[in-house]
């Protein structure tokens, strides 16, 4: 079930059905690929690792949490990051975490590229393989691991108060994209990622604005009418800008997972009506509602900021021709490097590119970041999570390895405190740029100190307050290839905004029928 307070548009997610999980499962294991950050870009979307976990598997036996005596390590999947940081994480979690000093732990680097730790965490998890102890875990693909019963049961296993803290005092979407049958919970947020609107307030400045608006834009919204005027305004006082608005529109993951999801979401809409009751199914048993008026505005919407007031498919109230065309081959990068090279006044990406942007060899603080604009305030949308400064979700979970030994399971619980103590989230902020998963730890000195990516905490919160997740279930993959062809081909002007949603809506529903 997803838990929200539409007066706010805050978004709160506790577990979902396991009607819904058996359905995410599927019927041949199949993982679910996702992408839709910088880390992430290439994957085939396919995720077949092939074969399931195992049902003789148990994953919620009660662990021993006593600190264990003897010298122990402890192996980690994580990534290149969190590899080449391994010296640094060793001081955070004895230092700033406490864990003992015979427990130690060793990183096993993986792909960068999401789908392809997916599909290697299947091939060792659902082989029963007793290394690693633990895995970091992307929040878009946790639940199909969760519903394939291949990684512990973390409620059953660890002590209350660990699963209380995180389940009471952790990003709310976050948590319901590690939480199964029952909101159980079967990993523990590491960080979450949310993309913001990142802008020039140089720029600006020479368009009559100031730092009293730039205070007011960290935290609160601006309509996506309201934005794009003030970019136009910005654009025709810098006339030597090529640029108004960048973002990623190119036909893959990160424009169904992500900024598609967030324009549609900002103006109402929803993939499958209500997110509450469908956002992770059941296949086959929800409202298919792409063909909605708040989707096709949204697209309108996007028509208007590429085409121009005089598109025969504009929205009344947005100020036209400050996107480029090329938008529609961007992904992350692509689209970053017109901003960071000086070209552009708005841009839309993850934090990693904050940090890239507000350096002294880049922007310093003249960058400015405030939160996705809305197309409708969330006490105005027919459906709960949507409305208002939407963020898609992206962001990574510590799951353990239910295969593992009792004693390699008895050290990883340490671990895994140690990493959940708030010193240790902030010191690995400023070490590896781990947004920490707590929100009241953004509004913290030490938090504040991190050298750039510091200054936007406020815009951070906010957008981890409005954060909506992707709609993960195995039949995922295939949607979201026809979705990002579609909303592309209607963004290009292939096809009418109405046609192309009602013909998606007819594909979407042949697939989920399917299963």
């Amino acid at each position: 079930m997803v838990d929200t307070d539409s007066r706010d548009g805050k978004r709160k997610l506790s577990g979902v059905s396991r009607r819904r999980f058996v359905k995410a499962a599927g019927a041949s294991g199949v993982a679910v690929g996702l992408a839709g950050c910088i880390s992430s870009s290439g994957g085939n979307g396919n995720g077949d690792g092939g074969g399931g976990g195992s049902d003789d598997t148990e994953t919620g036996t009660a662990i021993d949490t006593e600190e264990v005596t003897e010298d122990i390590t402890i192996q980690i999947a994580g990534d290149s990051r969190m590899s080449d940081n391994i010296d640094g994480i060793r001081d955070i979690l004895h230092n700033e975490g406490g864990l003992a000093d015979n427990i130690s732990i060793d990183i096993i680097a993986g792909s960068q590229v999401t789908n392809n730790r997916q599909n290697q965490y299947q091939q060792w998890l659902g082989s029963g393989r007793e290394e690693p102890t633990l895995l970091l875990m992307d929040s878009g693909w946790t639940i199909p691991f969760i519903a394939r019963n291949q990684i512990q049961n973390l409620s059953q296993t660890l002590p209350s108060d660990m699963v209380s803290t995180v389940e009471e005092e952790y990003f709310q979407a976050s948590v319901g994209t590690a939480q199964g049958e029952n909101g159980d919970l079967y990993a523990i947020p590491m960080f979450p990622d949310f993309p913001t609107m990142q802008y020039r307030k140089d720029l600006l400045r020479n368009a009559g604005y100031g730092d009293s608006d730039f205070e007011k834009w960290a935290t609160e919204s601006m309509s996506w009418e309201q934005f794009s005027k003030i970019t136009k305004e910005a654009m025709e006082a810098n006339s030597d800008i090529q640029y108004g608005f960048t973002f990623q529109a190119s036909a893959y993951e990160g424009l169904s997972c992500c900024d598609f999801n967030e324009f549609m979401t900002s103006y109402g809409g929803a993939y499958f009506g209500n997110p509450e009751e469908n956002l992770f199914g059941p296949i086959g048993d929800r409202p298919i509602t792409v063909d909605e008026q708040q989707v096709i505005d949204s697209i309108k919407m996007v028509r208007t900021l590429l085409n121009g007031e005089d598109d025969e498919h504009a929205l009344d109230g947005i100020t036209g021709n400050i996107a480029p065309e090329a938008v529609l081959q961007w992904t992350e990068e692509p689209s970053r490097k017109p901003f960071t090279g000086g070209d552009a006044i708005m841009h839309r990406n993850w934090p990693y590119s904050i940090n890239i942007n507000g350096a002294e060899d880049a922007f310093g603080e003249d960058l400015g970041v405030m939160p996705i604009p809305y197309g409708i305030p969330a006490e105005e949308a027919e459906y709960p999570m949507t409305g208002g400064p939407v963020a898609a979700l992206g962001g990574w979970h510590m799951a353990m390895n239910p295969s593992a030994p009792d004693r390699k399971k008895q050290a990883a619980v340490q671990v895994l405190r140690a990493f959940m103590q708030p010193e240790a989230a902030l010191a690995n902020f400023g070490l590896q740029g781990w947004i920490p998963p707590r929100p009241e730890l953004l509004d913290s000195d030490r938090a504040a100190e991190v050298d750039v990516i510091g200054r936007y905490l406020p815009q951070l919160k906010v957008a981890g307050e409005n954060a909506i997740p992707r709609p993960v279930t195995v039949v995922w993959p295939q949607q979201s290839s026809q979705i990002a062809s579609a909303v592309n081909a209607a963004y290009a002007g292939e096809k009418a905004p109405q046609q192309a949603m009602s013909d998606l809506k007819s594909t979407l529903e042949q697939i989920e029928q399917s299963q």
